[in-house]
């Protein structure tokens, strides 16, 4: 097999099409039961594209002109599986990889995956000349370690695990995390009539980016062009100019920016149904909803992943060769930038490949050549 492809995701869909596109056989192996499973098991139900459909379309297909500007969760689900029908793409599903390295003599990436499914215990071995990393940004959900966590006598949950805000009607809620998620779950739990409460980022004052999805899809677009940092502070500016002074309401901008801030959950500890702050204050809940991000795992199975991925999981080869690492080693969607930043590297990679199988065929044609001259 020429390539081996870990996470039947979005990205990594969007690499098996590329890779069809180009006639270049592949493996897709996917630890859970279906593909995209973060969308179709773990996604809430009022779930959207934060992005316009434009910068979120997978290669080769563009979205249907009739689905909205904000595709919802059923549309893109939709999306998928007819994009998963064009290509025929077939991933092989329960196979948890545990272990993948560089053998130097092959000259090809061993695979060793885990059988999961059907009560097997069955560990299967895959060769390939070259691997991609597409288990995507999203791969474990991350709660942080909270005093007391374990007392609390309701209802706890990660972002991944809330569907709607039926259940909790009239229900104190605590949600911990003012991302995306955060802030639509607290949208959606106050519709329903819940009792919702968000934390941000600061203790004693607000402290957060406001930024319009308009300001926000130009920022996207002009990323392709730009640098991250002058497009970041660019993002900034027009923020200002928009919402202005923001101080008189108690708002203060964060030092770090939009994209690259990081989440900071101002709970001291839990003591039974009490959540108490860090600035002193405490509060009474019945859930808590933890939208609070995810990890990667991939440090834990693939050797020599440094060449290419930093300690999180994410690349550390600076745009635009973020996609590429060493002796055939390549990550699709772990560059912070999205659906938008997978279907560049996908198509990138696949790219990449071809070239390297044309040259390979070209050089055996040569020697065969060169053979046929010899007396």
């Amino acid at each position: 097999m020429a390539v081996i492809i870990v996470g039947a995701g979005p990205s990594g869909l969007a690499m098996a099409g590329c890779l069809t596109q180009l006639s270049i056989p592949y493996i897709l192996l996917e630890r859970e039961d279906c593909f995209a499973s973060l969308w179709k098991k773990y996604a809430y139900d009022r779930l959207h594209l934060h992005l316009k459909k434009q910068v979120c379309e997978l290669p080769h297909m563009p979205f249907p002109s009739n689905f909205p500007r904000y595709v919802p969760k059923h549309l893109f689900l939709q999306y998928l599986d007819d994009y998963v029908s064009r290509f025929q793409i077939q991933p092989v599903y329960h196979r948890t990889v545990e272990s993948a390295f560089y053998d130097q003599d092959l000259k090809k990436w061993k695979v060793k995956a885990r059988v999961n499914g059907n009560g097997e215990d069955v560990v299967e071995e895959y060769n390939g000349r070259f691997l991609v990393v597409a288990s995507g940004e999203t791969a474990e959900p991350y709660v942080p370690e909270v005093k007391g966590l374990r007392s609390f006598p309701g209802k706890i949950l990660h972002s991944t695990g809330y569907k709607s805000g039926k259940e909790f009607r009239e229900k104190k809620v605590l949600v911990v995390g003012s991302g995306n998620s955060g802030m639509e779950i607290s949208l959606d739990l106050a519709n329903h009539g819940a009792n919702t409460s968000l934390i941000v980022r600061s203790p004693i004052n607000l402290s957060v980016h406001f930024v319009s999805k308009e300001i926000l899809n130009l920022g996207v677009f002009l990323a392709r062009y730009l640098p991250f940092k002058m497009v970041e502070s660019l993002v900034v500016w027009l923020s200002k100019l928009v919402y202005g002074d923001l101080t008189k309401f108690g708002i203060k901008r964060p030092s770090e920016g939009p994209f690259t801030m990081k989440a900071k959950y101002e709970i001291e500890s839990i003591e039974n149904d009490i959540v108490l702050l860090k600035n002193e204050k405490s509060y009474h809940f019945e859930t808590i909803v933890f939208c609070t991000g995810f990890k990667r795992s991939t440090h834990l199975w693939l050797k020599g992943y440094d060449c290419l991925l930093n300690d999180d999981g994410f690349s550390k080869i600076s745009y635009p060769n973020n996609w590429k690492g060493k002796n055939g080693l390549y990550c699709c969607g772990l560059s912070r930038k999205g659906l938008f930043g997978a279907k560049q590297d996908a198509l990138n990679i696949a790219n990449h490949i071809k070239s390297l199988l044309c040259d390979n065929t070209q050089n055996d044609d040569d020697d065969d050549s060169n053979s046929e001259k010899k007396p």
